[in-house]
């Protein structure tokens, strides 16, 4: 009885507003496992109240149904400000289980459907887009942004600065400002990881 009277504090803290939505590429979603990623969602929700939804992929299809399904039929869609990809690639693609997708391909797929949401890229993947290849991509699914890292992973994990970037945006929705106070309060890492918005 007494861990759950310790419990009801911090689910009252999750502000049910604001979710995180994060989609993992993983060489194969029958192998249960608890990643990284989950265990930083699982600290973004106990330390700074912002609730996640958590999936995995392995391939472009189960990346497609999974994003379908919180487009499609989650009611709470609005409420998801930021869909947070770690997944591997490079500058303009993704990759899963060894298919490289083009960012402009995964815009196609989705296009008109993003409106008014930030996609998030760990430094699993070096985010590097030209000015064209970032307005095609807002363009054509309605993304407010994309954000992500210049500099590849090299041992240094960007789930602290995404933990960070998080946690301002529900503090303030306006995405300009956030980034401002991300290098205001983390300068080293954002230089560090080369962290980057395209807007």
């Amino acid at each position: 009885m007494l861990e759950k009277r310790q419990l009801v504090p911090q689910e009252q803290s999750i502000d049910l507003d604001y979710f995180i939505y994060c989609l993992e590429a993983v060489d194969d979603i029958e192998t249960v496992t608890v990643t990284e990623a989950q265990e930083n969602l699982r600290q973004l929700a106990t330390k700074y109240g912002v609730a996640s939804i958590y999936k995995t992929c392995d391939t472009i299809e189960g990346l497609e149904d999974s994003l379908n399904a919180l487009v499609l039929d989650d009611h709470n869609f609005k409420d998801y400000e930021i869909i947070y990809f770690m997944i591997a690639g490079e500058g303009n693609s993704i990759c899963l289980n060894g298919y490289y997708y083009s960012l402009q391909e995964i815009a196609e797929i989705f296009e008109g459907r993003l409106t008014g949401k930030v996609l998030h890229f760990s430094n699993a993947k070096v985010l590097d887009l030209d000015t064209e290849e970032a307005q095609y991509f807002l363009d054509i699914t309605g993304a407010k942004g994309i954000s992500g890292y210049g500099n590849e992973y090299n041992g240094i994990t960007s789930s602290n600065l995404d933990k960070a970037f998080f946690y301002l945006f529900k503090e303030d929705s306006n995405m300009l400002d956030v980034v401002e106070e991300l290098h205001k309060r983390h300068y080293n890492v954002c230089k560090l990881l080369d962290f980057r918005l395209y807007y």
